[in-house]
């Protein structure tokens, strides 16, 4: 018997997606003094010329760095307390929900926010998103002692698109394989009900992953940012490299061409559902005999 399949999922990016600030640039590093550059400068260099995977490296050196200091996860929790966010966030996450009809909503149709990240999922549980959100994915550490160790989990970039199928299948602990199989009928959100926000070239995988399986994804980038690199990735991989349709300013507020975009999805997508709902509930009916 297949599942009602009636809830769309909004899943996003989180650095330079929800946020124009690097996670760790924005409340890690001042927090306990680390200079960006000397910072990013070291993960490039295990990366480049050791061979790293670039997750890893990043976590390494933050263990480099904060081991002196002894810092736990709740600490790093309350330190996203003050992450910064693009324009209308996280209002629009409430407002969105407008976007469904009472028609909508009778046919059991809603909405779920999800974000996986390559940032610290510690950073990101700490902050004003973690109401609206039904998961958060990203990296994370273990802890020996009371205080962060070792590097427990990582999320690469092509990583991410296992937290997809994640979503898509309902398996959103750990401790479930993802690898499981399960009919299409029975994953409680197709793919063709997500939609997938992300900023650029790191978010490629996913954007595959939702154009391969026709379910939405949008690029957005940042129209603060001077040197035009923000839309050029952008624009390059609508342009060039075919991996999205959409592309749009990093402006969650009312009324903006971002706003606009995943309203009309939402919409669209559920009056697809709505369709199918009736259409199954009109096929499963049987005329009584008459005389």
């Amino acid at each position: 018997m297949s599942v009602p399949q009636t809830t769309i999922a909004l899943v996003f990016d989180y650095d330079q997606t929800l946020s124009p600030i690097y996670m760790q640039n924005d409340v890690l590093f001042p927090a306990f003094g680390i200079a960006s550059e000397q910072f990013w400068e070291k993960c490039n260099t295990l990366c480049h010329e050791q061979g790293w995977e670039s997750e890893l490296a990043y976590m390494k050196c933050l263990l480099d760095y904060l081991g002196m200091d002894q810092v736990t996860n709740e600490r790093l929790t309350q330190l996203g307390e003050n992450l910064t966010f693009f324009p209308g966030v996280p209002e629009c996450f409430d407002e969105m929900r407008a976007a469904l009809t009472p028609e909508h909503k009778l046919a059991g149709i809603k909405i779920e926010y999800h974000i996986v990240s390559s940032g610290l999922q510690a950073l990101i549980e700490g902050c004003d998103l973690k109401p609206y959100m039904t998961s958060i994915f990203g990296c994370e550490f273990g802890e020996e002692n009371g205080k962060i160790s070792f590097p427990k989990r990582t999320i690469s970039h092509t990583q991410k698109t296992q937290y997809l199928f994640r979503i898509n299948k309902g398996m959103l602990k750990h401790n479930e394989d993802v690898n499981d199989h399960m009919p299409a009928d029975q994953r409680p959100i197709p793919f063709e009900n997500m939609i997938y926000v992300g900023d650029g070239p790191t978010d490629v995988p996913c954007f595959t992953v939702m154009k391969n399986n026709g379910g939405h994804a949008i690029a957005v980038y940042n129209p603060e940012d001077p040197s035009g690199k923000s839309f050029s990735k952008c624009y390059n991989l609508t342009t060039y490299a075919g991996r999205v349709k959409h592309i749009a300013p990093a402006d969650y507020q009312k009324g903006s061409h971002l706003r606009n975009v995943m309203e009309q999805m939402i919409r669209e997508t559920a009056d697809r559902i709505l369709k199918t709902r009736l259409d199954e509930r009109e096929n499963a009916r049987i005329s009584a005999p008459t005389f």
